[in-house]
């Protein structure tokens, strides 16, 4: 097959040759599945089960392509579940085309300075785009999922159709964690996907460029997209918020919302933070999950990015001014982030409309959005509770919400009204 000169650019340049695919086919692909697993072999089988569902044309056209990973200190049980997962894969009977990349075997472990999630999905992205069948019209497609979720049947019919149809380069797709059991794991997850969703309703109501869950299980681009921004990072934990970051910098961020990806809602040693610390931390009582930042939070970075992407503006040298009328910590949050030094070294030296609209969207991106929240929350507008400020926001965005509550923190199936509601708001 041959590969676009880009594309063989980037290999040349970024990728690794340590790792190699094996159970290889002599076929290219217009999907390609990457998935990163480490002491899995549990889980593994139930997810490949999931996507067999799928409408069996879509899976003729799609390579499931798992990365088998641990670092060199891993312990001696990861590195055992590992090895039943390379001779689990090694001997499958499955329709769908299933290959695997061995980066847990001595002398093929991840360092132990990079090893981690990022790496792992770099390993297989990479390798992935020597996969694709390049001739085809069709788009191509990079899915990045996680070999604790399941998917729904028509995962793979409805990403394909999405791309298509709209001429996609990067997306996410829904997700939803099950929560249909009443035990201590699934209030844990109800508490962080309710977390999540109002964090992005949140900026959905600033307006925010960057309004899209960051989940490592629901990411999907073209491979033209993927070298454009330079590939997947090594990061050990936010692998996935960087590198939509920095798709969503480029391209349009969008949103398939008709087929759900199910990720696990176990507690996890395998990331220092994120869904399964997060379970951790609530199942050991360590904090008060039951908070939220405050939605005033909110109003102020829409205020802001309304001003901030004004370009009517005569002088761009106003805008410190005007983030001071607008609150004195957002003045505070901007002079901590040397914003006077981007208005002259960058605005003030260009005439462009177009690159100063580009500039502002690179420079106020998705990391220092949640950095001035933060800083809002340290400084001015402290955490309140979870299902007051769910209840504010939705006021305050004008959407109904007729879920009566009798506490602060309600009973279970009331959160689970709360959390199908935010679903609702967002499918």
């Amino acid at each position: 097959m041959l590969i676009p000169d880009k594309i063989f650019d980037y290999l040349n340049k970024r990728a690794s040759n340590i790792w190699h695919i094996e159970n290889d086919y002599k076929k290219y692909f217009q999907k390609i599945i990457i998935v990163p697993s480490i002491a899995e072999s549990e889980n593994l089988p139930i997810f490949i089960r999931s996507l067999e569902q799928n409408d069996e044309l879509d899976l003729l056209n799609t390579l499931l392509l798992i990365v088998v990973n641990n670092s060199i200190s891993s312990t001696e049980e990861v590195k055992s579940d590992n090895q039943k997962t390379i001779a689990y894969l090694r001997n499958i009977k499955s329709k769908i085309y299933i290959s695997f990349i061995d980066a847990c075997s001595a002398g093929k472990e991840m360092d132990d300075k990079n090893g981690g999630v990022g790496l792992a999905r770099k390993i297989g992205m990479d390798l992935a785009l020597t996969k694709f069948d390049y001739y085809s019209l069709n788009k191509k497609i990079m899915v990045c999922t996680d070999a604790d979720c399941i998917v729904d049947t028509n995962y793979l019919s409805e990403i394909a159709q999405e791309f298509n149809r709209n001429n996609y380069e990067s997306a996410v797709v829904n997700f939803a964690h099950d929560i249909s059991c009443d035990d201590e794991e699934t209030k844990a997850i109800i508490c962080y996907e309710i977390f999540l969703r109002y964090y992005v309703l949140g900026l959905m109501f600033a307006k925010s460029d960057y309004a899209f869950h960051a989940i490592g299980s629901t990411m999907l681009c073209t491979p033209e997209a993927y070298v454009k921004v330079e590939g997947m990072n090594k990061r050990k934990a936010a692998e996935d918020f960087y590198f939509l970051e920095k798709l969503a910098k480029i391209y349009p961020m969008e949103e398939i919302k008709s087929t759900f990806v199910h990720p696990s809602k176990r507690g996890s040693w395998r990331v220092p933070f994120g869904t399964g610390r997060s379970v951790d931390r609530f199942l050991t009582n360590t904090k008060d999950e039951y908070l939220l930042y405050d939605p005033k939070s909110f109003v102020i970075l829409k205020t802001w990015l309304q001003v901030f992407n004004d370009n009517s503006i005569p002088n761009q040298i106003d805008l410190i001014q005007i983030s001071r009328n607008v609150h004195p910590a957002l003045s505070d949050f901007l002079t901590k982030q040397d914003f006077e030094n981007f208005i002259s070294k960058v605005l003030l030296k260009n005439k462009n409309t177009i690159e100063i609209e580009k500039q502002k969207h690179f420079w106020f991106d998705a990391f220092r959005t949640l950095k001035l929240i933060h800083y809002l929350r340290d400084a001015t507008y402290p955490n309140i509770n979870m299902f007051i400020a769910i209840d504010e926001l939705l006021r305050m965005m004008k959407i109904k919400n007729s879920i009566k509550r009798n506490s602060e923190i309600p009973d279970l199936e009331t959160q689970k009204e709360y959390l199908k509601l935010l679903r609702k708001i967002q499918s």
